[in-house]
């Protein structure tokens, strides 16, 4: 592991919604929340109507911008959305997860809470200089965000739609040539 469990999940959900901007757009619904919600279960207040999804789906560039960002401005996005909300930081546990942090109140709107731990994660991929975890995918006619957070750094796609799209037409291309 390269980050804390809490870190890595925070990590995986803001690249989750960030990428469900791509076409077609994988947030679209509240049955397309719920999905999202299945996949990265938040605890606290879940208003799970439209006026969140709404939210939620207006918070995807945001976030966007500061997974990308290079170092410094990864800084300036994280101070930013800290000082954006009133941060009542605790120490808790729940459901399998050992002691965490939780830095907003759990009554907090949904968006507001995945952005603080967006900027929380940040911090941690900040401090330990990892920021080239995240970059777009490999794939040429892709834009979303690759999250690598294996050993090796090996990571280039989404998706594995994305890597065997290219692994096939690098095979073709290899074909072709013979």
């Amino acid at each position: 592991m390269i980050f804390t469990s809490d870190t890595e999940e925070a990590l995986r959900a803001a690249v989750a919604l960030v990428n469900s901007a791509e076409d077609p757009d994988a947030l679209a619904t509240l049955d397309d929340y719920e999905s999202f919600l299945a996949e990265h279960p938040y605890t606290g207040r879940l208003d799970r109507d439209a006026a969140e999804l709404h939210t939620l789906r207006e918070l995807r560039p945001r976030l966007r911008g500061m997974l990308l960002a290079p170092r410094d401005e990864m800084v300036a996005h994280v101070n930013t959305a800290l000082a954006d909300v009133t941060l009542t930081p605790r120490l808790t546990r729940h459901d399998a997860a050992d002691w965490h942090l939780h830095a907003v109140a759990d009554d907090h709107p949904l968006a507001e809470r995945i952005l603080v731990e967006t900027a929380m994660a940040l911090i941690d991929v900040i401090r330990a200089d990892e920021g080239s975890r995240l970059d777009v995918c490999a794939d040429a006619d892709c834009q979303a965000i690759a999250l690598d957070l294996s050993r090796n750094r090996s990571k280039r796609y989404c998706s594995t739609t994305c890597a065997n799209r290219n692994a096939v037409a690098a095979y073709r291309a290899r074909r072709a040539s013979r």
